[in-house]
């Protein structure tokens, strides 16, 4: 369903855009508008929004009226795995684009991601870095500056946000896994990364539109994040750099919820020890964090989010043990 009978439906397309969405279209209009304005050959680009809404406004359809724009309308139940899959099998581009729906890509995203791609054979998926959006509160600056740890350099995971790959690479692996609720660019991005590199790049930049502004959002977001870490490890082989994402969680929870505990018997020494573990995990991740954002913000900050996000991540890691 084109959303112009003025484009030209058998028009070479370059670049397909494919867009997993659900619920509110505000900031996925914010998304369509960043593509529309893109300093390239508007002709050549193609959209698919893979969505669960039973509708969509029309002013969705005019944020990219000059581009051709195909919208299907998913079942509820399905992941976003799967809808990005449903939208690859459809897109007609020699390149894939995957975009998260409240993600604001700058005017030369396309340009400086096809470049880089193109620059070195052994390069197979691209992203462009985080940018804060104007006048960004504490929270949206760490999560930038967390994204932002390793610049202009090859890495061992790309998030979902902004990915760009040639099609023959995205069959090559398969897909995403359809089974997995969350933690699927984890798993995408490693299958990638075994048959060539991906690469961060600095040529370019988005605002995550959707970024955590509160730390209840965040805690409550986190929760979800963490429902597939199990699942996500099965079938694969996990780096070593990624354990600690796994192990450091819990090892903090529990380490307070047995300071409590052991507090309250009188088992003072064995909750010293407790302490310390769970404290030294807190401060080890705090400082480095803190030495990647350069006083921004600050590093109160910067514990208080650690100390949400480990205890999230942990319950939804436990929930997700309980899910089928």
């Amino acid at each position: 369903m084109s959303n112009s009978d003025e484009l030209q439906a058998n028009a070479n397309i370059d670049i397909s855009f494919i867009i997993p969405h659900m619920g509110r279209e505000e900031m996925l209009i914010d998304t369509l508008s960043s593509i529309s304005a893109q300093q390239f050959d508007l002709s050549c680009i193609e959209i698919w929004i893979v969505t669960k809404n039973k509708q969509l406004q029309d002013e969705t359809f005019n944020a990219a009226d000059t581009v051709q724009l195909n919208v299907i309308y998913a079942d509820t139940n399905i992941t976003i795995s799967h809808q990005r899959n449903i939208g690859a099998k459809h897109a007609k581009g020699e390149f894939l684009a995957f975009l998260d729906a409240d993600i604001g890509l700058a005017d030369n995203w396309i340009q400086a991601m096809l470049e880089k791609l193109s620059s070195d054979k052994n390069i197979k998926l691209v992203s462009a870095i985080q940018k804060n959006s104007e006048n960004a509160p504490p929270l949206e600056r760490l999560r930038t500056a967390l994204s932002n740890a390793d610049v202009d350099c090859k890495v061992e995971f790309l998030p979902g946000r902004n990915l760009l790959l040639h099609k023959t690479t995205f069959a090559a692996v398969g897909g995403f896994p359809e089974h997995l609720e969350t933690c699927e660019d984890y798993v995408f991005t490693q299958a990638v990364s075994e048959i060539g590199q991906l690469f961060y790049s600095a040529d370019s930049h988005y605002v995550h539109i959707g970024e955590d502004k509160a730390f209840s959002q965040m805690a409550e977001k986190e929760v979800w994040r963490g429902l597939s870490n199990i699942a996500s490890v099965k079938g694969r082989t996990v780096p070593l750099s990624e354990w600690p994402s796994f192990f450091a969680p819990p090892l903090f929870t529990f380490g307070i919820i047995f300071l409590c505990l052991l507090s309250i018997g009188g088992w003072f020494i064995f909750a010293a020890i407790a302490a310390i573990g769970a404290f030294s995990i807190l401060a080890l991740y705090s400082v480095r964090l803190s030495r990647i954002a350069k006083g921004d913000p600050t590093f109160a900050t910067i514990l208080k989010f650690y100390s949400i996000y480990f205890p999230a991540r942990t319950w939804g890691t436990i929930k997700g043990l309980f899910q089928r």
